[in-house]
Formats: C-alpha cells, sequence, structure tokens
C-alpha cells in the first residue's frame, strides 16, 4: 500500500462518510477505521465497504494510552485523520467528563504516538484534526467566524474541542509534528445518529411524535452537507498547508424553526400528508443551559487556497436527506431501538 491511513471515529456520522470516500477512492491506500463503538458508532453505516481489500477495522478507545501507542506500532500510519469525539452539547451539559476524557485526553494520546512513532522523519506524514465552529462562541447578527477569530467556548463540549485545538497546535510549535485542523459547521446527511435536530425531527415526524425546538426556535446555524465536508477533508488532508487551520462552511444559515418548517413541509409532500399535519407536531421546550445564538462561518480560505465549496443548495440537500431517512426505514429502526449494537458481534467477533 502506498500509504496507511488512520481514521478515528469512522464508524460516526461524519467519520463514515470520510472512511467511504477514502477506501472507495484511494485504493492504494490501507484505510484504518478506530472506532470505540458507543451509541453514536455504528458499523451498519459502512457495510458496502467493510470487504473491501484497503479496510480494516480496529474496536478501541483513543483514551487508552497503551492501546493507541499498540495500534500505532501495528501499522505504522503515514497519516492520521481524527474525527472520534463525543459531540452532543446535551450530552456535555449533562456529563462533562466524558468530553474531557475523549476530547481531550484521547487527543493528546494521538499526538503523543505520531510523535513517537514519526520521531522526527516528518516527511509525508500528516495529523488532522477535526473540530467544530461552536469553539468561537456565539455571533450578534452580523460578522462571521474566521479562522482568526478569538476563541470563547460555551459548552463543556467545545471548551473541550477548543482544549483539544490549542494542544494540537502547541504540539505543531513545540515538536514541529506535522498536523493541520478544520473547523466545520452544521452538518447533515445520512447515517447522522437521531439525537440531532434533523434526524430527530425527520424520525418523530414520521411517527407522529413531538418535533422539540429549543426555546422560541430563533438560534441560527450554518448547514453543510456531510459529503461536501467529506470531500473538504480530502482536500484539505492531500493540499493542505502543515500548521494551517481552515473553516468549512455551507454559506447557508437557518433559524432553527425556519428550517424545522422547511423540514415540515418536506415530510408532508413524501409521506402524503395534508399540508400542515407535520407543523401541527412542533413543540418549543425549554432553551438549552448556554445556548449560542448564531453560529456563521467564512469559509474563503478554503475556496480560494484549494478550490472548495459546497456542492448543493440547502433545500436540494434536505431533500435528498428526508428520501434516505424514509428509504432506510431499517437502519432508522435499528438505531433507535438500539439493536445496531449487537453488528459488530455478528460481523466481527464470530468470523
Amino acid at each position: 500500500m502506498k500509504k496507511t491511513i488512520l481514521i478515528t471515529g469512522g464508524a460516526g456520522f461524519i467519520g463514515s462518510h470520510v472512511v467511504r470516500l477514502f477506501v472507495q477512492k484511494y485504493p492504494d491506500y490501507l484505510i484504518v477505521n478506530l472506532d470505540k463503538l458507543t451509541y453514536a458508532g455504528n458499523l451498519l453505516n459502512i457495510t458496502d465497504i467493510e470487504d473491501s481489500p484497503n479496510y480494516v477495522f480496529e474496536k478501541g478507545d483513543i483514551v487508552d494510552e497503551a492501546y493507541i501507542e499498540c495500534l500505532f506500532e501495528k501499522y505504522r500510519f503515514d497519516g492520521i485523520i481524527h474525527l472520534a469525539a463525543e459531540s452532543h452539547v446535551d450530552r456535555s451539559i449533562s456529563n462533562p467528563n466524558e468530553f474531557i476524557f475523549t476530547n481531550i485526553i484521547g487527543t493528546v494520546n494521538l499526538l503523543n504516538a505520531a510523535r513517537k512513532q514519526w520521531k522526527e522523519d516528518f516527511e509525508n506524514k500528516l495529523l488532522y484534526f477535526i473540530s467544530t465552529d461552536e469553539v468561537y462562541g456565539s455571533l450578534g447578527n452580523e460578522g462571521f467566524f474566521t479562522e482568526s477569530t478569538a476563541y470563547s467556548p460555551r459548552s463543556p463540549y467545545s471548551a473541550s474541542k477548543a482544549s483539544a485545538d490549542h494542544l494540537v497546535r502547541a504540539f505543531y510549535h513545540t515538536y514541529k509534528l506535522p498536523v493541520v485542523l478544520s473547523n466545520c459547521s452544521n452538518n447533515y446527511g445520512s447515517y447522522q445518529f437521531p439525537e440531532k435536530l434533523i434526524p430527530l425531527a425527520i424520525h418523530n415526524i414520521k411517527n407522529m411524535k413531538a418535533v422539540p425546538v429549543y426555546g422560541k426556535g430563533e438560534n441560527i446555524r450554518d448547514w453543510l452537507y456531510v459529503v461536501d465536508h467529506a470531500k473538504a477533508i480530502d482536500l484539505i488532508f492531500h493540499k493542505g498547508i502543515t500548521g494551517e487551520t481552515y473553516n468549512i462552511g455551507g454559506n447557508n444559515e437557518w433559524k432553527n424553526i425556519d428550517l424545522i418548517m422547511l423540514l415540515c413541509k418536506l415530510m408532508d409532500k413524501h409521506l402524503n400528508r395534508k399540508d400542515g399535519t407535520s407543523e401541527s407536531l412542533i413543540t418549543f421546550v425549554k432553551d438549552r443551559a448556554g445556548h449560542d445564538m448564531r453560529y456563521a462561518i467564512d469559509a474563503s480560505k478554503i475556496k480560494t487556497e484549494l478550490n472548495w465549496e459546497p456542492s448543493l443548495q440547502f433545500e436540494q440537500g434536505l431533500n435528498l436527506t428526508v428520501e434516505w431517512y424514509l428509504n432506510n426505514e431499517p437502519w432508522l429502526d435499528n438505531v433507535t431501538s438500539g439493536a445496531y449494537q449487537s453488528y459488530y458481534e455478528q460481523q466481527y467477533i464470530k468470523r
């Protein structure tokens, strides 16, 4: 194989799309998918590539330092694309410690293992850390996050990701470890665990259950189709400048309530329901603690330097997303019932 690439969190939402892209696009790369298979890690996300000759799955925890060192010794990685993270803000409010361990300690373990294995022979080596726009805090009605925006995280989740960002940059400046970072806006698309806004709403509307919306639904997010994010990750990994940060966004701001209203209309259409049926399910709930008002990404750097931009308009991408969830009801049913968690034992332990 030309290169051996470790992708952490490759059974998750974004990670599975990145794994699929790399396995299919680079047959001369060995892609090692490392995932702990927590509630959000689902091997059913990547059944289409699991038997590919250039793909290996490893079940493990990035918090386990000894395990990570053994994994690096076993595969001698040329590159790391680090996506593994606890990422749901509500869960971070309930249990911040889990986020500290996974997002900070886990990242440091990878940095240390890469530095130890590569020593100072950094030619054609790279550790790529995928972060979030939430590290920048909250915007007012105007302005955008740029790569030079000061950090101001407001939740345990975003604080843990900000800490990891700083540590990645510290290893670059202190040890000259070759790294690159990106901070991305909200993703949507297929294979997303239904605790997140869009798949949760699709699942609830399909089953005529209440669709919860925080506060008055006026919080604004910039949305990006997950396939476009995977393509951006590919570009940054291969053509990004070492030590640099790239903001990735959809240039696509929506108030939560407006997004849900559009989603209701699409669901009524796809389910052949009377207009307004899904909208009647909207239920406003108590606002999230420390809820950031607005995120918006200035993605001009990645567009100018790497010629990347989103491929889909939001309405088109959202319609594709709705179609996918409705056409893949067994996947959604398995996820919501927890049945998917037995797949690892069925496919890997019993082989």
